[in-house]
């Protein structure tokens, strides 16, 4: 199978944004060119055909790109979905939970990780914004196993991993934190062998270099 017959994938390991269009290709099982930047030194080839140049940027084979990462991940789905990440979330709900992770929570995540970089409140006041989402996250893991639905489904996988990013910030406090069951969620997912798959290691890609292919179902043999 050639490169040029993959859909190609730029993205960035730790980024969560394109954390969760990793595992939505990887649970959906297609096979992606990856191509693993830095950030830092963003290749001509991506700022070409996405100016903004953040990651993920998705490469189809008829030219078309696809440039943020829920779009990517509602690509993916749409081609496959047999975990049913779709059909086991409330899509209106789903919806708006990841337009709350993606701006208000976002915004607080920033400023909790970064706070030597917002010095106008304390790490400890951007945290305790952060946890409002927090607490809404564990109030309805308390009800059900998903975010939005009986299972794990496209919410989940939108906003875990900022969830992640959020826990890691001080390992020691979120451990102690006061959201079991949202802890417990986090746990499942990052020892997960999708988790595993999704966060395999690349080296930085050149333009020399030859394919590196991405893409597996956890309880199948790949498709690429």
């Amino acid at each position: 199978m050639t490169a040029s017959s993959n859909p190609i994938l730029y993205s960035f390991r730790r980024c969560p944004y394109a954390m969760r269009a990793r595992l939505t290709i990887a649970a959906a099982g297609i096979c992606v060119v990856i191509r693993e930047i830095e950030l830092r030194a963003k290749p001509a080839e991506m700022l070409a055909i996405s100016a903004k140049g953040t990651v993920p940027v998705l490469l189809l084979p008829d030219g078309r790109v696809i440039d943020e990462s829920l779009d990517i991940m509602h690509w993916a789905l749409a081609q496959h979905d047999p975990l049913g990440w779709l059909s086991d979330s409330d899509k209106a709900d789903a919806e708006r939970l990841i337009a709350t992770n993606d701006g208000d929570f976002k915004c607080w995540l920033d400023r909790y990780k970064y706070a030597d970089r917002y010095p106008e409140h304390s790490a400890d006041y951007y945290r305790q914004q952060g946890e409002r989402f927090l607490a809404e996250l564990e109030q309805r893991l308390q009800r059900n196993a998903g975010f939005c639905g009986e299972g794990f489904g496209l919410a989940d996988a939108a906003i875990l991993p900022f969830i992640r990013q959020f826990a890691a910030v001080d390992a020691a406090w979120f451990a102690a934190s006061p959201y079991p069951a949202l802890r417990a969620a986090l746990q499942q997912l990052v020892e997960s062998e999708l988790f595993g798959k999704a966060m395999e290691k690349y080296p930085v890609w050149q333009a020399t270099d030859a394919a590196n292919f991405f893409g597996a179902h956890p309880d199948r043999s790949s498709l690429c």
